[in-house]
């Protein structure tokens, strides 16, 4: 397999999609589950008010985004991946996360080459600055704006992602699935 430039998102995609769900109850006296998340935008599957949740997160955020859990196999699958690519994590959050977020990946001992912390679901022309040849995400609409400027992207199956794919996008439901849809996605072909 070729060096390859792959971006990857943190939360949701190496992180556990609903690491929010058990603050948000309690907080909001609800009792969302994991089948109530069926969209990306939580202060919808909570029924709250956006400024509501933004007060929730701005108090929160540091506490939700700290004490995350990696996703099975994400350790070993993006260490495997490190050892002839680089590995560029690309997240759409906000700044002020930017200490935090190098210490989490620090303290998972994630290895990467480069972090770019945008502050925007945007991550289109980032990708293009990195030649990215493969995004991993899962969010929606980022898996969609990506692939229609160009990118594959693979998207880790979610209920909030369950939506028709286009060719330049491949779902997959395990971390463990991820080398092997790298290594058929970009083998070299050989001459005979």
């Amino acid at each position: 397999m070729e060096q390859l430039n792959i971006c990857i998102d943190i939360d949701g995609t190496i992180t556990d999609a609903y690491y929010w769900i058990d603050l948000c109850n309690s907080y909001f006296k609800t009792s969302i589950t994991e089948k109530d998340a069926t969209q990306y935008y939580i202060h919808k599957i909570l029924n709250v008010p956006l400024e509501e949740y933004n007060e929730f997160y701005e108090k929160y955020k540091y506490k939700l985004h700290s004490e995350q859990k990696l996703r099975k196999d994400v350790k070993s699958v993006i260490t495997k991946l490190s050892q002839n690519n680089n590995i560029f994590f690309v997240t759409a959050r906000e700044r002020d996360l930017t200490i935090l977020t190098y210490s989490y990946l620090r303290k998972k001992e994630i290895p990467y080459d480069s972090l770019f912390i945008l502050g925007t679901h945007h991550k289109v022309p980032t990708a293009r600055q990195l030649n990215c040849d493969l995004f991993i995400e899962d969010n929606y609409d980022n898996a969609l704006e990506l692939s229609k400027a160009g990118f594959k992207v693979l998207l880790i199956d979610t209920y909030y992602n369950r939506k028709p794919l286009n060719q330049n996008i491949i779902r997959f439901y395990n971390w463990d699935e991820v080398y092997g849809i790298v290594d058929r996605l970009f083998e070299k072909s050989e001459a005979i």
